[in-house]
C-alpha cells in the first residue's frame, strides 16, 4: 500500500521508543517514581501488541498506570482491556482468553493495537507537548503497517492525533463517536468514544455503542480483502 502524506514522517524512527525514553522530563520522573515504588512492573513505554501485517489498528490515549503501565501490553489489566480485547474477540481480532496479563496466551488477529503516548502520564492526562513529542512513533507505527486499511481513535485525542500522524486538518475529520472518516490512500478511520470505565458507568458509551463501532469496523476490514 502507498502510504499517505505523513506530516511528521517517522523516516528511521522506530515504531517504539527505548525502554529509557528520556524526551519528557514530566513523564521520566512519573516513570522512575514508580520504578522505585512498583520495581515489579513494567514501568516504560509501552510497545504496540500487534499480529503480523495487521489491517486494523486501534489507537488509544496512554497507558494506564495500573493497566499497561504495570503489565507491559496495551489495555491489559484495567477495565478499558476487558472491554477492548472481549470486544475483539468477538468481532474476530483477537483469539484466546483475555484474561488481564500479557502471558495469558491472547493474540491478535489481522490486528494492532497502540497508544498516541506511549508512558503512562500522571493523572492519565498527557500534555499537548508530551502528545506531539511521542507522534513520531505513531506516525512509525502507521507507515510500516503495509496492509494497514482501518484505524480506531478511542477518544478525541487519540483520533487527533492520528490526523496529525497522518498530515490531516482536524476541521475536516471532527472527531464523533461511530464516525467514519475516508482519510487518502485507501484508509479509513473510525472514531469511539474510549473504552473506560468513567465513560461507560456514565453511560457515555455503553457496551452496545462501541459493539456498533467494531461491527462497522469488521465489515470495513472485510470489504478492504483482496
Amino acid at each position: 500500500m502507498q502510504g499517505p502524506s505523513f506530516a511528521a514522517r517517522g523516516g528511521d524512527t522506530p515504531r517504539d521508543p527505548d525502554r529509557n525514553c528520556p524526551a519528557c522530563p514530566r513523564l521520566v520522573a512519573f516513570r522512575e517514581e514508580h520504578r522505585q515504588r512498583s520495581p515489579d512492573w513494567h514501568n516504560a513505554p509501552v510497545e504496540t501488541f500487534s499480529s503480523p501485517a495487521p489491517r486494523l489498528l486501534v489507537v488509544g490515549l496512554a497507558p494506564g498506570l495500573r493497566g499497561a503501565n504495570r503489565t507491559g501490553r496495551p489495555f491489559t489489566g484495567d477495565y478499558a482491556g476487558d472491554l477492548l480485547y472481549e470486544t475483539l474477540i468477538d468481532f474476530g481480532f483477537a483469539s484466546g482468553r483475555y484474561e488481564a496479563r500479557p502471558d495469558d496466551g491472547l493474540t491478535l488477529c489481522d490486528a494492532a493495537v497502540t497508544n498516541a503516548v506511549r508512558c503512562v502520564p500522571p493523572q492519565n492526562k498527557p500534555t499537548g507537548p508530551e502528545i506531539r513529542t511521542c507522534l513520531p512513533y505513531l506516525t512509525a507505527t502507521i507507515e510500516s503497517q503495509e496492509n494497514l486499511r482501518v484505524l480506531v481513535a478511542l477518544g478525541r485525542i487519540a483520533h487527533d492525533a492520528t490526523l496529525s500522524a497522518l498530515g490531516l486538518r482536524r476541521a475536516a475529520h471532527p472527531f464523533g463517536h461511530g464516525a467514519r472518516h475516508e482519510v487518502g490512500s485507501g484508509l479509513v478511520l473510525f472514531d469511539s468514544y474510549h473504552c473506560s470505565r468513567y465513560n461507560t458507568n456514565t453511560r457515555r458509551l455503553t457496551t452496545e455503542m462501541f459493539r456498533d463501532v467494531f461491527a462497522a469496523v469488521r465489515a470495513e476490514v472485510d470489504a478492504s480483502r483482496p
